[in-house]
């Protein structure tokens, strides 16, 4: 599960913020929210408000950063992401870090970059232990080989794979080495390396990341035909109109024809690293862009199997594609997987969750998502700007976040917990009362009128 993410000299982040998911231990209510791992209670949910351009998206574009990296090396197009609010912040130092758990296990995962100079400087992994201390497993600084901590313990045979990976990797300096663990290197389930996989899988594998404009899942709802009924279940109860999902076989040709070719390619190049990363024999992936939805499956040297989505209507004879739908019934298809999904600690990231949704649907989905994972290692991170779901009836004070651009144009992150309220308190009220803060504040304007 997530325990924090930490952000520094991001985007709209200037000094280090952090998203915490440790529980507040005042807080009695909703007791189901929480997950116990070993002594250490973590929250299931957290749901960030702000105003536009407050910084809410770069949050969650912190984790597509953390992902993308670890995938291909620091992105071509990142030498601006530094926080330009201040000249100083171009040759500074940008600062990423996750801190998870596997299983029982702790874990910390950072990498610091120089991004105006697609450069990486620091990288390092802890396990955490639960009296605050820490155990190092590998640390790697600009121009030198990775080290591993003095505690770990590996076979000669382990020891001399890990000096050439080491001595190989030392003039890298766009790639982290939490990557090459995992090329294409197979460790029996007793190997001293453990650690590099089990943290790579869980943060390509476990955070999936979904924006308003594109959703990636690695679902496999849309691929037999159990699945598929339990999904057009599911989006008759939204209303939509919708009484049937199926899918139907397309080409490649016929998949370049409803979207960019750029983003086939985008689709086809992030399936072929994960092959390459992973040494499985199939993997497959569902991807939804603008106004097409499309399932991609490969294995082996075999053509790719595509499919895309078919739904009817009611009684209507005439079958409809999904560019026939509307925003906000094509914006459910992109959380449809995160009530169904069964793999277990799981994160997702959503931004903008309610984008062309109805309120009361917003909240139907939520309650539904709480209910199919209760008691399951299951967690939602989404910003909004619903504030009818600013309900303590929903959340729990230490559950809502507010993200804020201070006096210097730089995102501050802090909880509600922070200002005490009580059970019975209306929020939204407050909140955009300005209570919180993390509202708009318009300037006047006069408009200049003729004779």
């Amino acid at each position: 599960m997530l325990i924090k993410i930490s952000v520094e000299n991001f985007k709209s982040f200037d000094k280090r913020e952090e998203l915490s998911m440790i529980s507040s231990s005042k807080i009695q209510g909703h007791k189901s929210h929480r997950m116990k791992i070993k002594q250490t209670q973590l929250l299931k949910n957290a749901v960030i408000y702000g105003a536009n351009a407050s910084g809410k998206s770069n949050l969650v574009q912190a984790f597509a950063f953390i992902k993308a990296t670890l995938e291909n090396g620091l992105p071509v197009g990142s030498t601006d992401d530094f926080c330009r609010n201040k000249e100083a912040n171009k040759t500074r130092e940008s600062v990423f870090e996750l801190q998870f758990t596997v299983g029982d296990t702790f874990y910390a995962y950072g990498f610091s970059a120089i991004l105006s100079q697609r450069v990486i400087t620091e990288e390092w992994l802890y396990e955490l232990t639960q009296d605050g201390g820490s155990h190092q497993l590998f640390i790697r600084e600009r121009n030198k080989k990775p080290t591993l901590g003095k505690h770990i313990k590996l076979s000669d045979a382990e020891l001399s794979r890990f000096n050439v990976y080491s001595e190989d990797f030392a003039d890298q300096e766009t790639q982290l080495f939490l990557t090459e663990m995992n090329r294409g290197k197979k460790y029996d389930e007793h190997s001293g390396f453990n650690f590099f996989r089990e943290a790579f899988f869980w943060i390509m594998g476990n955070i999936i990341v979904i924006d308003p404009n594109v959703g990636i899942s690695n679902t496999d709802a849309y691929y037999n035909d159990e699945s598929l009924e339990n999904i057009s279940d599911l989006i008759r109860t939204f209303d939509t109109g919708i009484t049937e999902v199926k899918t139907r076989r397309v080409t490649i040709d016929e998949m370049s024809k409803m979207i960019p070719a750029e983003i086939v390619h985008d689709i086809f190049t992030h399936l072929t690293n994960q092959l390459k990363m992973t040494n499985l024999p199939r993997i497959q992936t569902t991807w939804r862009v603008a106004d097409g939805f499309f399932n991609v499956r490969i294995e082996g040297n075999l053509e790719p199997e595509i499919t895309t989505l078919v739904l009817k209507h009611g009684r209507s004879a005439f079958d409809f594609s999904f560019v026939d739908e509307s925003d906000g019934t094509k914006r459910l298809f992109d959380l449809v997987d995160m009530l169904l999904t069964d793999r277990p600690d799981t994160v997702f990231v959503v931004d903008e969750l309610e984008r062309s949704l109805h309120p009361k649907l917003t909240e139907h989905f939520l309650e539904m998502f709480m209910e199919a994972h209760e008691g399951v290692r299951m967690q939602l991170v989404f910003t909004t700007h619903e504030d009818t779901i600013m309900d303590q009836r929903l959340f729990r004070r230490d559950e809502i976040w507010f993200v804020e651009r201070d006096a210097d144009n730089a995102s501050k992150i802090y909880s509600l917990d922070r200002f005490k309220e009580r059970y019975d308190k209306k929020l939204s009220k407050a909140y955009l009362e300005g209570r919180y803060g993390a509202i708009p504040v318009f300037s006047q304007f006069s408009f200049q009128k003729g004779e």
